[in-house]
């Protein structure tokens, strides 16, 4: 998901350095940081993962419900099903089975089409109201909002749809696809930039266009759009995953990268909510580097804080920073992941430097039987998982 191909070539995992990156207002200015190292044998002895469902169909995104109390996690699969999993058992029916809109292609080899995100308003407890991201048989972008079925918390009424964005798809690729709402209400779209290779249509650098973008929504408790939506960045290739630090309010985004580089960009609260829509510099640069010539003007964006090279992965997936209770000594460590070479890293970033990047596979995953990484979910008490399109579930547990 958010590939450029879903069998795409393995790459050497040679521990090259990961560049840090420093992100400084409206600049890009490289910092030599520090390169990626083996979690510390101490703290990689206490950190496991837990396989928490299994047998799921292309699982790509995992949410709860504000309120919620029954333990549930709500898993989408890229074929077009949201199931419930509690304590390791998959319902058998879904909680909305949506296998009849989504793209035909959803859940073959190579798709990035689907079911392909999920998010609960933060007031569910009240509304009953959920969000999906999904491409329909057109291959175009819907976000749909649904509510609970009367008197049956374990399903969703289809009846209850309402239409909140609709978005034309050029291409069958570059979907985006996530969903989060933000501290401050609003529900968050990525999109990427319509799909082929090196955006040839300019979205990320059109301010009119509204692929290459991330913008924010105002919706009610009815699920309907309360006001335009607003840019709150552009310069976006592919979104694959996104997520707010529950401390700080920073939004995290992981852009897949072309053929060189994969990133990470993060928009302050701050940014988030300044005048002018940040500008993460797609398909004027891939990562820090100029990616249509030699030489590019990069003042006008804002760098990544950090990226890797082909070397070590082809296709990023973002997850969270650290803020559960469980495991003590990861708060506060943002998680990410790559698609090709099911890398798994963290780093603490303190606003303006990158630290302790530390590679977790060999720990986590001592066989390499890790694949096909696909997504990273987060439950109402903030621990971590981590999903795979083989059909696992993971969660990040004390050894």
């Amino acid at each position: 998901m958010g590939r450029r191909a879903l069998n795409a070539r393995m790459p050497s995992p040679a521990a090259l350095a990961v560049s840090v990156l420093l992100a400084l207002a409206g600049c890009r200015t490289a910092t030599a940081g520090p390169r990626a190292v083996p979690a510390p044998a101490a703290v990689a002895a206490g950190v496991q993962l837990t396989r928490v469902a299994a047998g799921l169909a292309k699982p790509v995104a995992l949410a709860v419900a504000p309120g919620d109390d029954g333990g549930r996690l709500f898993v989408a699969e890229q074929t077009g099903a949201i199931r419930i999993v509690r304590n390791g058992e998959v319902a058998a029916t879904p909680f909305l089975d949506l296998t009849s809109r989504v793209s035909a292609s959803a859940g073959t080899a190579n798709s990035e089409q689907g079911l392909l995100g999920l998010a609960f308003h933060p007031a569910f407890a009240e509304n009953r109201r959920f969000f999906v991201n999904l491409t329909d048989r057109k291959g175009d972008t819907r976000i749909l909002s649904f509510a609970v079925a009367a008197g049956d918390p374990e399903r969703a009424d289809p009846a209850s749809e309402r239409e909140v964005m609709h978005v034309a798809q050029p291409y069958a690729n570059h979907n985006g696809g996530h969903l989060a709402f933000g501290p401050d209400g609003r529900l968050y779209v990525g999109l990427g930039d319509g799909g082929f290779a090196g955006d040839p249509h300019g979205n990320g650098q059109n301010p009119e266009a509204t692929l290459g973008k991330m913008w924010a929504l105002a919706v009610g408790g009815d699920g309907a759009p309360t006001a335009p939506p607003r840019m709150v960045a552009l310069g976006l290739r592919n979104p694959w995953r996104y997520s707010f630090d529950r401390a700080s309010g920073d939004l995290w985004i992981a852009d897949v990268g072309q053929n060189r580089f994969e990133e990470v960009d993060v928009l302050t609260p701050a940014m988030r909510t300044a005048a002018a829509p940040v500008n993460f510099g797609w398909n004027s640069v891939e990562g820090l580097h100029c990616f249509r010539g030699p030489t590019c003007d990069q003042s006008a964006f804002t760098a990544p804080v950090v990226e890797y090279g082909h070397a070590e992965g082809c296709s990023i997936v973002g997850g969270y920073v650290y803020r559960g209770r469980r495991l003590p000594a990861l708060v506060g460590r943002y998680f990410f992941a790559d698609y090709c070479t099911a890398l798994i890293r963290s780093l603490v970033w303190d606003g303006t430097t990158v630290r302790d990047v530390w590679d977790w596979r060999d720990a986590l995953d001592p066989e390499h039987r890790l694949a096909q990484l696909s997504s990273f979910g987060e439950d109402a008490a903030g621990e971590l998982y981590l999903l795979s399109l083989s059909g696992d579930v993971y969660r990040f547990d004390p050894r």
